[in-house]
């Protein structure tokens, strides 16, 4: 298992040539969340935006691929990070 800091496990992501990951982090109200996601998911998408940036606030927008609805990845607290066969734990 590699470790890897936030900024790196951010980059993966978005480098992740829109293919499913799987993300552990906790939530802003303190629960432990496990997410199988995508990026760039057209599904639902209304073309109104959302009223805040989610980059100004440390976020990434992913569709969750068990709930079927998108939800923000808190970057703040990663625990660990799954994608193309590689696992990787977030340490700052």
């Amino acid at each position: 298992m590699n470790t890897i800091t936030t900024e790196q496990a951010k980059q993966i992501i978005y480098d992740n040539n829109c293919k499913i990951f799987n993300v552990e982090f906790i939530k802003k109200d303190g629960t432990h969340r496990l997410m199988t996601a995508r990026l760039q998911v057209q599904k639902g998408v209304k073309g109104v935006g959302l009223k805040f940036d989610p980059f100004e606030h440390n976020l990434i927008t992913a569709f969750d691929m068990r709930k079927g609805a998108f939800r923000m990845i808190n970057c703040n607290n990663l625990i660990s990070l799954s994608s193309n066969k590689k696992k990787y734990v977030i340490s700052d």
